[in-house]
Order: C-alpha cells, then sequence, then structure tokens
C-alpha cells in the first residue's frame, strides 16, 4: 500500500479564497492637512481663538491647551508670540483699546448738543461696545489676577472720557468752573458708568437676564433712565443750593461746589 502524501489545508488560505471576488475595503482616509495661512490672517486666528479661550478660562489658561483649543501646534503659537504676556498685550489692543471710537470725544465735545443728548448718543454705543460677553469676562478675569488690564483701561478712561463727562456735567448744572474734578464729582460719576457695565456683567458673569429681558432691545430705555437720573441728582448733590433748616433761616452747606 503506497502512501501518498495529503495536502495540508491551510485554514487562512482559505479564508482568502472565500474572500476573493468581494469588494476591496475602502482605503483609509488620509489626515486632514493644516490649512496654510498668510502670516497676518494666522496672527489674527490666533488673536481670535485666544480672546475666545480667556474669556471662558481666564487669563491664567495655559497657551497648549490655547494651541489645541485653536487648532495650531503650540511651536507656532510661540512662533507669533514668544511670550504669554505679548498676546495678553495683544488681546488688550484688539479687544479693549481697540474699541474705543473718536467720534464718541467729538460728540461730547460739540457745542451743538444738549448734554443729555450727549450722554445718550455716547452711552447707547458705548454700552454696545463693552457689553460683549468677551470684554465684560476678560476685564473681571484680569481685575481678579493682575489687574493689567482694568490697570490699562481705566487709565484711558480718565484721560479721554472722565474729564469730558464731568465737564458736560458741570454744564448741564450751569457751573463755570474749570477746576479740576473732585473725588465726589468722580465717584457720582462712576455710579452712572458702573451702572450701565453692571448690565453686561449680569449677562456674562452672573447669567441673569436683566429684569426678564434676555434680549437687549431696552437697553437704550434702562440706559437714558441712568443718565436722567444722574443728570438731576448731580444738581442736587454736587451744585445746588445751601440747605435751609426747618427755621428758614440758611445754614453752611455740607456740600462743596466744583
Amino acid at each position: 500500500m503506497s502512501l501518498r502524501a495529503v495536502p495540508v489545508q491551510h485554514p487562512q488560505r482559505k479564508a482568502v479564497r472565500r474572500e476573493r471576488g468581494a469588494p476591496s475595503p475602502a482605503p483609509a482616509a488620509a489626515a486632514p492637512r493644516r490649512t496654510r495661512l498668510a502670516t497676518a490672517d494666522r496672527e489674527q486666528q490666533i488673536v481670535a481663538g485666544a480672546i475666545r479661550f480667556f474669556s471662558d478660562r481666564g487669563l491664567d489658561g495655559q497657551l497648549r491647551d490655547l494651541a489645541r483649543n485653536i487648532g495650531i501646534t503650540h511651536t507656532l503659537l510661540y512662533h507669533y508670540f514668544p511670550t504669554k504676556q505679548a498676546l495678553i498685550d495683544r488681546v488688550y489692543l484688539e479687544l479693549f483699546e481697540g474699541l474705543w471710537k473718536a467720534e464718541w470725544e467729538q460728540t461730547l465735545d460739540d457745542p451743538a448738543l444738549d448734554v443729555q443728548t450727549k450722554f445718550e448718543r455716547f452711552y447707547c454705543d458705548y454700552a454696545r461696545a463693552i457689553g460683549t460677553r468677551e470684554f465684560v469676562r476678560i476685564l473681571v478675569f484680569s481685575g481678579l489676577s493682575d489687574h493689567y488690564i482694568p490697570d490699562r483701561f481705566f487709565e484711558l478712561l480718565r484721560k479721554r472720557l472722565f474729564p469730558r463727562l464731568i465737564r458736560e456735567t458741570r454744564r448741564h448744572c450751569g457751573v463755570t468752573t474749570r477746576a479740576k474734578p473732585n473725588a465726589r464729582e468722580l465717584e457720582l460719576l462712576m455710579g452712572l458708568h458702573g451702572g450701565i457695565f453692571y448690565i453686561g456683567l449680569r449677562r456674562s458673569v452672573y447669567e441673569q437676564a436683566v429684569h426678564g429681558a434676555e434680549a437687549a432691545e431696552h437697553d437704550e430705555t434702562y440706559i437714558c433712565d441712568r443718565i436722567q437720573g444722574y443728570l438731576l441728582s448731580a444738581r442736587a448733590v454736587l451744585y445746588g443750593p445751601p440747605e435751609t433748616s426747618t427755621s428758614g433761616k440758611s445754614r453752611a452747606p455740607t456740600r462743596r461746589r466744583a
């Protein structure tokens, strides 16, 4: 009896034979290529991403996380902004100093307009500029850390805005002095200025509706109410006549004239 070699069946080969004729598997999708942007466009992309990132996480957020959030490498981020402070400076210029409009100063300096109209035109437009979520939250985050952004922005306000507003307040109340604004004048003004900022604070930090209105459609009404209240109180509190006692005799004023 002769022995013949029995061919060994390889399971893997059989599986291959059975799969012949089946459709070939689709090739793996290639990894998306990073878009190459012009230098100015890439820098703007980083700044816009930084504004969103810092408004969400605060200025203590890590740049490595920022780069991942934007979709670029950490190395590329440092190529454009070698230090975190350089990026924060750029954010300040873009979001804070960059919002300032020369026409605001022109409105407040216009001799043809009455004082209340000046205040209303300025503050209604100013409130739209500073009322964004990014502006409010980054200003607050910086105030809670190193104060760098509030210090710079309030220096701008002290130079270019507050003296004009005090000058116009005096004009409205019939006061002709050109003396430097005093502390009481500035504090009363800050009640108006801070109250308008508080509208944005309630929405973007506390996440509370302003008197039940989710939309900002009534903000101008609230702002004009605040302005009218401020001008009335300034006349009575800062520049009003000396108080009179109940006996009808004039007594020394407790309020100093500017």
